[in-house]
């Protein structure tokens, strides 16, 4: 997946798939115009649900050898997972600022495994907390939903998080995850998001390509708009 923000960029979450199919599930969702795949990784600590970790992830790697993986984790302790990750085949890894003492030295572990590294905050945590390291990821990850479940209602106060964080790094890729589809992308375009991560809404979709297409949609015309104006 290319970097670079201005880019709108989709990426079903595949925790609200048919995890028995998982991996039919995900060419599913690549076949649909997925730009990549968001993978919820919970260690029943940090949140209080458990999902998997990387034997999973190398399993699905060689099945799906040109999709970019993005892993969401929602661990404590985000520093020990590094390698297991990398060494499985996860192209991003995603951890929460909350979850660590030391995330500095945590981005730099990422970085120099090769893979990319992301951010992200829960709905409590300020977004200027941020600020020092910002300039040294990949990816800022705003929670919509607090993290550890699915299906929860999108929190639309968390805009003016994504908003600060587009104003203060213009070029930074912002990531909203949590509730998010059709009847709320349009404020999280409006925001500055350009990374939408989705659940329920595109999995569960009668047409999830159709579904992908207008999210894609919203978000390109809300990045035209903002250069436009800018």
């Amino acid at each position: 997946m290319e970097n670079g923000c201005g880019k709108a960029k989709i990426g079903p979450s595949i925790l609200n798939s048919d995890l028995s199919d998982l991996t039919s599930e995900c060419q599913r969702m690549m076949d649909s115009g997925a730009d990549y795949l968001h993978l919820d990784v919970m260690d029943g600590q940090f949140v209080p649900n458990l999902t998997f970790g990387h034997p999973v992830v190398k399993c699905l790697r060689p099945k799906l050898p040109n999709v970019f993986l993005d892993m969401h984790m929602m661990v404590a302790k985000p520093e020990q997972w590094i390698e297991g990750m990398h060494d499985a085949g996860a192209d991003q890894y995603t951890f929460h600022f909350e979850a660590t003492d030391d995330p500095k030295t945590c981005i730099r572990k990422i970085k120099e495994t090769g893979m990319k590294a992301g951010i992200g905050i829960k709905p409590n945590t300020p977004v200027e907390v941020l600020d020092p390291f910002v300039d040294l990821v990949d990816m800022v990850l705003i929670m919509t939903v607090e993290p550890g479940f699915g299906g929860q209602k999108f929190m639309a106060d968390m805009m003016p998080k994504v908003r600060y964080l587009r104003e203060h790094f213009s070029t930074v890729d912002i990531e909203v995850d949590g509730g998010v589809g059709p009847a709320t992308i349009q404020e999280c375009a409006e925001a500055g998001a350009n990374m939408i991560v989705s659940g329920n809404a595109i999995m569960k979709s009668d047409n999830p390509r159709e579904t992908i297409q207008y999210l894609r949609n919203v978000v390109e015309e809300a990045i035209q708009k903002s250069q436009l104006e800018r």
